[in-house]
């Protein structure tokens, strides 16, 4: 956050408060070397842009000298250069930083884009869940997870298939409580390298579902075991959200990605490849029941306006802009002139 005044030619120095707001604008010459301000300084919320792009150099540092060059270009040009309006908030006399052009590379595994395409999912569901809580004001919600045994990354693809199927399968179950639902498939990484593909699946659900329709987490596990045609119990966790808890942050999250950066930074490099392999054209998420009709823009390929987003920062027009690039050495961004 950059403290109130006018934008001008002359040469500002910068001065950092301990929360990292600064009372001047940087000069020109501190935009030129490596003393120049880093955007986590001048505006700590944006941390995520310096986590998010070193875990992305990761990922497209496993692509190089494979089948995915591709990847690994696209990847590295993502997010390199940062375009940031000031907005004047005169509540706090104070500019904050709000994005306004960047260039994403939308490939599957990028850090960054999963990150941008988390925050553009919760935007969508903000415009959606009013009229979901207006037309059911008495619904409550259940995060359930379904799992079924590890398989080897080479048979990734079809495990996840198989997950869809069955699950399915138990949808069309009698007496399957949810009236909407949102599903997701996760990969985890096992200890002995093999993957752990599951499901983590929203679930909207009556009221009476915590009364006469109770349904124990015993007959959860029959009903999925069914479902999966397994001859083990799989495991399973079934979470109900407190009735004054809005859903709306973990249907954010549970999109965010399909299998988290640790998994795919640190695991061994042929994992990793073979994991990409797999997955292509795997579909990620489905909707189902009353959600198909109030969450359909979830289904919507994502537009670069909607990765660089448009929250409520500040208020009135752009006093300027700060420009920043990234640093891969040092795994920041950096005040850059344009």
């Amino acid at each position: 956050m950059v403290t109130t005044h006018k934008l001008n030619n002359r040469a500002l120095a910068s001065e950092k408060f301990s929360d990292g707001r600064v009372s001047r604008i940087p000069s020109q010459s501190e935009k030129t070397n490596s003393s120049s301000p880093s955007l986590r300084d001048l505006s700590p919320r944006d941390l995520p842009w310096d986590t998010h792009r070193a875990e992305s150099d990761q990922i497209a540092s496993n692509y190089k000298g494979s089948e995915f060059e591709r990847y690994a270009e696209r990847i590295d040009d993502c997010s390199q250069l940062l375009a940031f309006g000031l907005v004047p908030n005169v509540d706090e006399g104070a500019y904050q930083l709000k994005l306004r052009t960047a260039r994403f590379c939308r490939v599957r595994t990028c850090m960054v884009c999963a990150w941008r395409r988390s925050l553009m999912y919760k935007a969508r569901a903000y415009k959606a869940l009013p009229k979901v809580i207006a037309d059911f004001p008495t619904a409550r919600y259940l995060f359930v997870t379904l799992t079924l045994k590890n398989c080897p990354v080479g048979e990734l693809r079809e495990s996840i298939l198989h997950l869809n199927r069955s699950f399915s399968r138990l949808t069309k179950l009698r007496h399957f409580p949810p009236i909407g639902f949102l599903k997701t498939v996760e990969v985890t990484r096992g200890r002995r390298g093999d993957a752990h593909p599951h499901l983590h699946v929203l679930m909207m659900v009556p009221p009476s579902y915590f009364g006469v329709n109770y349904v124990s987490k015993k007959e959860w596990c029959a009903w999925w075991k069914r479902a999966a045609k397994v001859d083990y119990t799989p495991i399973i966790d079934v979470k109900a959200i407190k009735a004054q808890n809005s859903p709306l942050g973990l249907l954010a999250e549970i999109v965010k990605y399909q299998t988290k950066p640790n998994d795919l930074i640190f695991a061994d490099r042929e994992w990793f490849l073979e994991y990409t392999r797999q997955i292509r054209s795997t579909k990620a998420f489905a909707l189902g029941g009353v959600f198909k009709d109030y969450f359909k823009e979830f289904e919507r390929e994502e537009t670069t306006d909607e990765l660089i987003g448009n929250d409520e920062t500040g208020e009135g027009p752009d006093e300027g802009e700060l420009y920043f690039g990234w640093r891969r050495s040092e795994k920041k961004y950096r005040m850059v002139d344009n």
